[in-house]
Protein backbone atom coordinates (compact mmCIF):
# COMPACT_ATOMS: atom_id res chain seq x y z
CA UNK A 1 0.00 0.00 0.00
CA UNK A 2 0.94 3.66 -0.85
CA UNK A 3 -0.18 6.71 0.66
CA UNK A 4 0.55 10.32 -0.56
CA UNK A 5 -1.11 13.66 0.35
CA UNK A 6 -1.71 16.56 -1.05
CA UNK A 7 -3.90 19.85 -0.35
CA UNK A 8 -6.59 20.87 -2.63
CA UNK A 9 -7.52 24.88 -0.91
CA UNK A 10 -8.32 23.68 2.84
CA UNK A 11 -8.61 19.88 1.95
CA UNK A 12 -6.29 17.48 2.56
CA UNK A 13 -6.56 14.84 -0.05
CA UNK A 14 -4.96 11.46 0.84
CA UNK A 15 -4.22 8.87 -1.96
CA UNK A 16 -4.19 5.73 -1.41
CA UNK A 17 -2.93 2.61 -3.68
CA UNK A 18 -2.71 -0.89 -3.40
CA UNK A 19 -4.84 -3.17 -1.47
CA UNK A 20 -6.37 -2.63 1.91
CA UNK A 21 -6.57 -5.80 4.05
CA UNK A 22 -5.30 -6.85 7.48
CA UNK A 23 -2.41 -7.81 6.44
CA UNK A 24 -1.27 -5.14 4.39
CA UNK A 25 0.02 -2.14 6.57
CA UNK A 26 -2.88 -2.03 9.33
CA UNK A 27 -2.87 1.20 11.23
CA UNK A 28 -1.21 3.37 8.26
CA UNK A 29 -4.02 5.22 7.09
CA UNK A 30 -5.59 5.44 10.88
CA UNK A 31 -2.14 7.26 12.22
CA UNK A 32 -2.07 9.48 9.08
CA UNK A 33 -5.47 10.99 9.91
CA UNK A 34 -4.91 10.82 13.25
CA UNK A 35 -1.75 12.98 12.83
CA UNK A 36 -3.31 15.93 10.16
CA UNK A 37 -6.45 16.10 12.87
CA UNK A 38 -3.73 16.64 15.28
CA UNK A 39 -1.81 19.45 13.31
CA UNK A 40 -5.23 21.00 13.01
CA UNK A 41 -6.41 19.73 9.72
CA UNK A 42 -10.18 19.95 9.10
CA UNK A 43 -11.35 18.44 6.04
CA UNK A 44 -9.76 15.27 4.76
CA UNK A 45 -10.66 13.38 1.64
CA UNK A 46 -9.51 9.61 1.25
CA UNK A 47 -8.87 9.12 -2.09
CA UNK A 48 -9.61 5.35 -3.16
CA UNK A 49 -9.17 5.34 -6.97
CA UNK A 50 -6.64 3.18 -7.09
CA UNK A 51 -7.17 0.55 -4.42
CA UNK A 52 -7.20 -2.94 -5.76
CA UNK A 53 -8.51 -4.66 -3.67
CA UNK A 54 -10.12 -4.73 -0.19
CA UNK A 55 -11.41 -6.94 2.56
CA UNK A 56 -13.80 -6.34 5.41
CA UNK A 57 -10.87 -5.84 8.24
CA UNK A 58 -10.17 -2.85 6.74
CA UNK A 59 -13.65 -1.19 7.83
CA UNK A 60 -12.16 -1.15 11.23
CA UNK A 61 -9.85 1.54 10.18
CA UNK A 62 -12.24 3.42 8.38
CA UNK A 63 -13.97 3.33 11.67
CA UNK A 64 -10.83 4.63 13.48
CA UNK A 65 -10.05 7.33 10.94
CA UNK A 66 -13.89 8.67 11.47
CA UNK A 67 -13.56 8.65 14.72
CA UNK A 68 -10.27 10.31 15.20
CA UNK A 69 -11.53 13.20 13.19
CA UNK A 70 -15.01 13.82 14.95
CA UNK A 71 -13.11 13.48 18.36
CA UNK A 72 -10.72 16.43 16.47
CA UNK A 73 -13.04 18.54 15.07
CA UNK A 74 -12.64 17.38 11.63
CA UNK A 75 -14.54 15.66 8.89
CA UNK A 76 -13.22 12.47 6.50
CA UNK A 77 -15.16 11.99 3.42
CA UNK A 78 -14.29 9.09 0.85
CA UNK A 79 -13.94 9.66 -3.00
CA UNK A 80 -13.79 6.52 -5.83
CA UNK A 81 -15.17 4.39 -2.98
CA UNK A 82 -16.83 1.49 -5.67
CA UNK A 83 -17.19 -2.13 -5.82
CA UNK A 84 -16.71 -3.68 -2.68
CA UNK A 85 -15.92 -1.53 -0.61
CA UNK A 86 -19.03 0.45 -1.35
CA UNK A 87 -20.60 -2.80 -0.72
CA UNK A 88 -19.09 -3.42 2.39
CA UNK A 89 -20.26 0.47 3.49
CA UNK A 90 -23.73 -0.64 2.22
CA UNK A 91 -24.11 -3.59 4.34
CA UNK A 92 -22.69 -2.41 6.97
CA UNK A 93 -24.43 0.81 7.52
CA UNK A 94 -21.54 2.83 7.74
CA UNK A 95 -22.13 4.48 4.64
CA UNK A 96 -24.59 6.18 6.67
CA UNK A 97 -21.97 7.53 9.28
CA UNK A 98 -19.14 8.17 6.62
CA UNK A 99 -19.71 9.89 3.30
CA UNK A 100 -18.52 8.36 0.39
CA UNK A 101 -18.55 10.14 -3.21
CA UNK A 102 -18.18 8.82 -6.79
CA UNK A 103 -15.30 11.34 -7.04
CA UNK A 104 -12.84 13.59 -5.70
CA UNK A 105 -13.86 16.73 -6.77
CA UNK A 106 -17.42 15.51 -5.36
CA UNK A 107 -15.81 14.85 -2.28
CA UNK A 108 -14.22 18.31 -1.37
CA UNK A 109 -17.27 20.57 -3.02
CA UNK A 110 -19.61 18.77 -0.03
CA UNK A 111 -17.44 20.41 2.24
CA UNK A 112 -19.33 23.17 3.49
CA UNK A 113 -18.67 26.30 1.23
CA UNK A 114 -18.00 28.88 4.02
CA UNK A 115 -14.41 27.18 5.15
CA UNK A 116 -13.93 25.64 1.91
Amino acid sequence: MRITERDVGPVKVIEISGRLTLTDNPGRIKDKVHSLVFDGQKFIVLNLSDVSYVDSSWLGELVACHLAAVRGGSIVKLAHAGGRLDQLLHLTRLGTVIESHPSEDAAIASFPKAEV
